[in-house]
C-alpha cells in the first residue's frame, strides 16, 4: 500500500481578479504642444515647403523684380492655409494604408493623436480660410484657382486615381503645378504664358519625384494595393519613363527661356541643372539594367537631388529679373 500523508497539501492563495471594468488604467493626457504638433503634421510641412519654393519665385519673375511685401505675405499664408487644408483631407481619406505603410505609420492619424472627425473639420475650416483670404487680400483668380487645386488633389487624385490607375500621379500631380499659377496672378491679376511653362515644368517633374520615391517604397504600396508605377511595372521599365519625363521636363524649362525673356541667370542655370537631372535619372536607368532591386538601386539619390533641382530651378528664376 502506498503511504498517505495526513498533513493537509499546500495551497497558494491568488488574489481575485478585478473585473476589466475596475482595473485601474494610467492614462496620460497629451500637452497642448504634443496636440499642435499633432494637426501641424497632419499638413504635411515638407510638402508645403516644396509649393512655397514654387510660388515666392514666380511672384518675382511676374513682378520683373521684387514683388510687393503685403502681397507676399498674404499670398504665402494663403497657400500654407490651402496646402494645408488639402493634405489633411488626404490623411483622412488615406488613414487605412497609411498605418500599414513604413514610410506613413507615424503620421498622426495613424498613431490615433487625432480622431478622423476632428482632422475632416480641421482640414475643411483650412481650406474656407485660405479661400476667403486669398479672396480678400490677394485677388479672386488666385483664390479660385487655389480652390480648384484643393479639390481636384482630395477628390480627383485622393478618392479617384490613387488606388485606381498607374497614372495616379501623373494626372494627380497636376494639383502640385497650381502655385505657379497662383503666385503668378497674385502679382498680375491675370494668366499668361509664362506661369503655364512654369506649371509643366512641375507637372514633368513629379513622376520622376515621385516614382524614384514609390521604387525605393515599392513593397509599401504593393502591400496596401496602390498601382505606383514601381509596383506594376519592372524597375527597367520604371527608370525609362523617368527618363522620358525627365527629358521633356528639361526642355520645357529651356522653352521659359525665350518665352519669359529671362537673362543670363536662369538660362545658363536651367542647362546646368538639366543636364545634372538627367546625368542622375541615366545613372538609376543603368543600375536597373545590371538588375540591382530595391535599396541597391539608390533611387533616394534622384529622389533628393530632384527637390535640389527644382529648388535653384526656381531661385534662378526668381534672381533674373533682380539682374537683367
Amino acid at each position: 500500500m502506498t503511504a498517505v500523508d495526513p498533513r493537509p497539501a499546500a495551497t497558494t492563495s491568488y488574489p481575485t481578479p478585478l473585473p476589466d471594468a475596475a482595473v485601474p488604467v494610467a492614462t496620460v493626457s497629451p500637452s497642448v504642444r504634443d496636440v499642435v504638433k499633432a494637426y501641424v503634421g497632419l499638413t504635411k510641412p515638407r510638402i508645403i515647403e516644396l509649393l512655397l519654393i514654387t510660388t515666392v519665385p514666380v511672384m518675382f519673375l511676374a513682378a520683373g523684380g521684387v514683388p510687393g511685401l503685403r502681397v507676399v505675405v498674404a499670398t504665402l499664408i494663403g497657400g500654407i492655409l490651402a496646402s494645408g487644408s488639402a493634405n489633411t483631407i488626404n490623411c483622412v481619406f488615406d488613414r487605412d494604408i497609411d498605418e500599414q505603410m513604413r514610410r506613413t505609420r507615424r503620421r498622426p492619424l495613424p498613431r490615433h493623436a487625432v480622431s478622423p472627425r476632428s482632422a475632416t473639420v480641421f482640414g475643411v475650416v483650412l481650406g474656407v480660410l485660405a479661400t476667403l483670404e486669398l479672396g480678400f487680400f490677394v485677388n479672386w483668380l488666385s483664390s479660385g484657382l487655389a480652390l480648384a487645386a484643393n479639390l481636384f488633389y482630395v477628390f480627383g487624385y485622393t478618392m479617384v486615381l490613387k488606388r485606381r490607375t498607374v497614372q495616379n500621379i501623373v494626372w494627380g500631380g497636376i494639383a502640385g503645378c497650381f502655385p505657379t499659377l497662383i503666385g503668378w496672378t497674385a502679382v498680375t491679376g491675370k494668366l499668361a504664358w509664362t506661369p503655364v511653362v512654369l506649371f509643366l515644368v512641375v507637372f514633368f517633374w513629379t513622376p520622376p519625384h515621385t516614382w524614384s520615391l514609390a521604387m525605393r517604397y515599392r513593397e509599401d504600396y504593393a502591400s496596401v494595393d496602390v498601382p505606383m508605377l514601381p509596383v506594376v511595372a519592372t524597375p527597367v521599365a520604371t527608370s525609362r519613363q523617368i527618363m522620358a519625363y525627365s527629358v521633356v521636363m528639361v526642355v520645357t524649362s529651356l522653352a521659359l527661356w525665350p518665352i519669359a525673356g529671362t537673362g543670363y541667370v536662369y538660362g545658363p542655370a536651367a542647362m546646368v541643372l538639366g543636364f545634372a537631372f538627367l546625368r542622375e535619372a541615366r545613372r538609376l536607368l543603368l543600375r536597373a539594367h545590371t538588375g540591382a532591386e530595391g535599396a541597391a538601386l539608390r533611387p533616394m539619390r534622384l529622389f533628393h537631388f530632384s527637390n535640389i533641382y527644382l529648388a535653384l530651378l526656381f531661385i534662378a528664376a526668381a534672381i533674373d529679373p533682380l539682374l537683367h
